[in-house]
């Protein structure tokens, strides 16, 4: 039995429930349920992509199964949104809204239904709570009616798909981070479904759902009369051997005997050759989980090169009939890879607009899922691309251009909270090393000083190095010095070898034992990152702490 989700929602939220809420919010009742009519559908889209994942599955189910879900919401619904009840009602669901979709999520959905009803972002926002702490409570009383699980909850969400396309836009699609409408609707159904033969259901460890409309109990029957009928065959088979053996000791007038029971024997066998061998339960598809991924720099001819990971050969066959119309056979680099754990690319649908910019020397570009990231020429200004790019993919996707000076300070936040959270008794090399890893030192270009901004994580590091030694758990490392891949490799290999000994030397001075430390340089080998972007040529001019035993 399967249910319209979304249309018990919008049933619960009646005229007079609708009244109440659009008095309280200061809005008209109609365009109240204009909110209800797209936020519904939104938020459904939403769990569904939260499904998409076993371990988002499971989350979901226990959040939606919680304490905090009123399963009799329905009922009582009337009565909330009266006096300090809404407060309770609104309570609920701004912390089940945080379950569907990050609050940066909602707040731009909420602008994107605002846009198109007229109501104000804030009526808008609180209505969302109202229909999210609904759809939570719909949820959990249907799967305490029928004793639902983890494993059906896809299969349920699966079943809203229609009832979702038929509302989601682009927009809205955008804003919750989904990416386009079309390219979401058409892959996150056979993601859900891998997901919902991927999950067990707790009544029987070897019963699994085979088909719709097929009791587990059925299953389970089927399969212990099975194995009652091959006992039986067995016994059978055993008898008749043992007739034979004890046939062939006694008097002729006995043989007779002996043969109906190795006729039965050789009975029992042919039954037990012709039987069909148990079907072995196919491998579940893989579930996505990765991002798709787009990266491209164009040189100073124009002609771009990409490296991309896309999820089926359906994506790379459009993106390559997309450069090749664009640029011509031969005409531009790609390597694309196909990953079945990779999410449908958001960013495909966009790929017409992308175009022009593939075209502009010098510009570098990195899409990763919902985030796409700017430099070169892409990101100056003057040009206007970022702005172009906001509008092309709108408010869920996060557009920015890459800042040195950001992107070191928030590494400086993040070892810094890891120092303070370390203990002298976690003095194992391996652990050290990965919170020495977590300082960026941002050398300047050709330059083997430490940088200013980066003194203080040298200074935390040298300290902790030094705790670990007063200790007794004196701790090895190798500092190992790595560049991009700009320049010449033999400049970079000696370049990185003279940053790795300065961080050495800086370490030593501050009290290190110089015993502990080694100092090596790699260039641009073991890259982390792609060199094609600023921000991976970023990463990849790092420094390394390595554990020694």
């Amino acid at each position: 039995m399967s249910i319209n989700v979304i249309q018990l929602v919008q049933g619960a939220l009646t005229e007079s429930v609708l009244q109440q809420l659009a008095t309280r919010f200061g809005v008209a009742p109609e365009a109240a349920k204009r909110v209800v009519g797209l936020v519904a559908p939104a938020l459904v889209g939403s769990l569904m992509n939260k499904a998409a994942s076993p371990e988002g599955a499971r989350g979901l189910f226990a959040s939606i199964m919680s304490p905090d879900t009123n399963a009799n919401i329905v009922e009582q619904l009337p009565g909330l949104v009266h006096g300090d009840g809404l407060q309770s009602l609104l309570g609920m669901g701004a912390r089940l809204a945080g379950v569907v979709a990050p609050a940066e999520r909602l707040e731009a959905l909420s602008g994107k239904v605002a846009e198109q009803t007229g109501v104000a972002a804030s009526a808008t926002h609180a209505l969302t709570g109202v229909v999210g702490a609904t759809l939570f409570g719909v949820l959990k009383h249907y799967f305490m009616q029928h004793n639902g699980n983890v494993g059906s909850l896809p299969t349920l969400l699966g079943h809203q798909l229609p009832f979702v396309k038929s509302s989601m836009t682009d927009s809205i699609a955008s804003a919750l981070g989904l990416g386009g409408a079309g390219s979401f609707l058409a892959g996150v159904a056979a993601q859900m479904k891998a997901v919902s033969s991927h999950l067990e259901h707790p009544s029987t460890q070897t019963a699994r759902v085979s088909a719709v409309n097929h009791s587990m109990d059925k299953v389970v029957v089927q399969e212990k009369a099975s194995k009652k009928k091959w006992w039986w065959l067995a016994v059978a088979a055993a008898l008749a051997l043992l007739a034979i053996l004890l046939g062939r000791g006694c008097v002729v007038e006995k043989q007779p005997v002996a043969e109906p029971a190795a006729a039965a024997s050789e009975a029992s066998m042919a039954v037990a050759a012709s039987a069909p061998a148990p079907a072995s339960e196919p491998a579940p598809a893989p579930v996505p989980t990765k991002d798709a991924l787009l990266t491209f720099s164009v040189d100073k001819a124009g002609v771009p090169t990409l490296i991309a990971t896309v999820g089926s050969e359906a994506e790379k066959k459009t993106l390559v009939d997309a450069l090749t119309a664009k640029f011509g056979e031969g005409k531009f680099n790609a390597n694309i890879t196909v990953d079945p754990e990779t999410k449908p690319a958001s960013w495909l649908d966009k790929l017409q607009g992308l175009l022009p910019l593939m075209a502009l020397p010098g510009a570098e570009v990195k899409l990763a899922g919902e985030k796409i990231e700017l430099s070169g020429t892409a990101a100056d200004a003057k040009l206007g691309w970022l702005d172009k790019l906001k509008n092309l993919f709108g408010a869920g996707f996060t557009i920015g251009t890459f800042d040195v000076k950001q992107a070191v300070a928030s590494a400086k936040d993040t070892f810094m909270s890891a120092f303070s959270a370390f203990k002298s008794d976690d003095c194992v090399a391996g652990d050290v090393a990965k919170v020495l890893n977590l300082q960026v030192i941002n050398f300047a270009t050709g330059s083997d000083v430490p940088p200013q901004d980066a003194q203080l994580a040298l200074a935390k590091s040298a300290e902790l190095l030094k705790n670990c030694a007063t200790a007794g758990k004196t701790v090895k490392m190798e500092i190992g010095g790595y560049s991009d891949n700009v320049g010449k490799a033999q400049s970079n290999l000696a370049l990185s070898k003279k940053r790795a000994e300065a961080v050495r030397a800086y370490l030593v001075k501050h009290g290190v034992p110089a015993d502990a430390l080694t100092a090596q340089g790699f260039g641009d080998a073991n890259p982390v990152a792609d060199n094609s972007t600023a921000s991976g040529r970023f990463a990849n001019r790092r420094i390394e702490f390595k554990g020694q035993e």
